[in-house]
């Protein structure tokens, strides 16, 4: 295969590992240099020697939509912490988790607190001061409510940033709203004319509204009547949501929680080629025949089911309804559920990591990355992976930087001329 350039002091090479390439898996040596692979079982020259038998080495994770850094923001319900502090833990537990390439999932809302814009203007500020602290490459999803006009500006710097971020379609506004007659995953196209609304006074919505008002740190009354206000800004959510996709043209776009086929036909319209989390089979089927890539959570897949009862992951990638699995709120589910997959024998090992790494890479427009091939960045991971139990971890490189590590010192080693 692909030789290597000149040997070079920053060298490594895994030798022993079954690799994850896109197509197979299989026992070969992978040499890294100067944060690209630079071969498969080619010499060592001199390369630093990383003992792999008996472990597995995959690519880094991709993670296109990852919410659980609210919880290093907000630990306990309505407690905040210093973002920075927040941002820096988060940064630790993705490298720990073998995520190399995360988009933090930024909810901007006109909820004051946790999901506000001025907590979004604090996450970018800090992700941009401590970029060069981080350990793996932190971008960013503009999960917008699309009831929030406010937000343009703040996503009209993010599209500035050197690391592209991709913007997300969010109406929990109507979903809140939806009247209880309907399932949310029934519910209609956000626009229509005649949606259906709950009676703000209903005690089954106002037991609701209770966690939501603790989130922004306003008393239940308030959060209502702020909710009704909002709901008045409908006539124009239209052409807010129009003008918001014209200044995202060229990023990563797409709509979440779609329950109908006008809905992800509206966004796709708009650019959003990417349908997250659909709620219903018929959206994940016009999907599929539009040719659309189509996001799940891996919490869905490590669990066997929709925490909210859509439809479940493990169905919809036998089904070739699926594309792409994200951490979601957790993580460690992105191994987790492909461990859960395998073992179900929902697909084989190569075409199942294809769903956190490479599919992901290529929706997200990252050709660098995603792959195990000569020529790409050295996101790799390795696995301590015993037969019948969870893999873990042993070690992330995020383009050729040893971002974390578990390895014992017995498993480097100088290497000779000889692979």
């Amino acid at each position: 295969m692909m030789m290597h350039s000149s040997p070079s002091h920053d060298a490594e090479i895994i030798e022993g590992a079954r690799v994850i390439l896109s197509d197979r898996v299989e026992v070969v040596s992978v040499r890294i240099e100067g944060g690209r692979i630079t071969g498969l079982d080619v010499a060592r020259d001199g390369a630093r020697v990383i003992a792999g038998k008996g472990r597995v080495l995959a690519p880094a994770f991709v993670d296109v939509h990852g919410d659980a850094f609210e919880r290093q923001l907000m630990p306990r319900p309505s407690v905040m912490v210093p973002t920075e502090a927040a941002l820096l833990e988060t940064d630790r537990q993705l490298a720990a988790n073998g995520i190399a390439t995360a988009y933090h999932a930024l909810t901007l809302s006109w909820e004051p607190g946790l999901r506000s814009v001025e907590t979004g203007w604090q996450v970018l500020r800090a992700l941009e001061s401590l970029r060069p602290r981080l350990t793996v490459e932190n971008r960013v999803q503009l999960r917008w409510e699309t009831f929030c006009p406010e937000a343009e500006p703040l996503i009209a710097h993010a599209l500035g940033m050197p690391e592209r971020p991709a913007l997300a379609f969010n109406d929990h506004t109507s979903a809140v709203l939806l009247h209880p007659s309907i399932a949310l995953h029934d519910r209609p196209f956000d626009l229509v004319s005649d949606y259906p609304v709950t009676d703000l006074d209903a005690p089954g919505f106002l037991a609701k509204m209770g966690d939501r008002a603790k989130r922004a740190h306003m008393s239940r009354e308030d959060f209502v009547a702020l909710i009704a206000r909002v709901w008045d800004r409908r006539p124009g959510v239209g052409t807010s949501i129009a003008r918001m996709a014209d200044l995202a043209k060229g990023a990563p776009m797409l709509s979440h929680d779609d329950s109908q086929i006008e809905t992800r036909s509206f966004y796709r319209g708009l650019g959003a080629n990417i349908a997250e989390f659909p709620m219903h089979e018929r959206v994940f089927l016009a999907a599929r025949a539009a040719g659309d890539w189509i996001v799940l959570g891996a919490p869905n897949a490590m669990r066997g089911g929709s925490h909210l009862g859509s439809p479940g992951a493990a169905d919809m990638i036998r089904r070739g309804l699926c594309d792409i699995l994200a951490s979601d709120y957790f993580y460690p589910a992105m191994l987790g559920a492909v461990t859960r997959l395998l073992a179900d024998g929902v697909g084989d090992l190569s075409a199942l990591w294809r769903l956190v790494s490479a599919n992901p890479a290529a929706a997200m427009g990252l050709a660098d990355r995603g792959q195990i091939a000569p020529g790409l960045r050295a996101d790799l991971v390795l696995l301590d992976w015993p037969d019948g139990h969870m893999p873990a971890p042993l070690q992330t490189w995020v383009a050729g930087r040893g971002g974390y590590s578990a390895l014992r010192p017995d498993s480097f080693a100088i290497g000779g001329s000889d692979a």
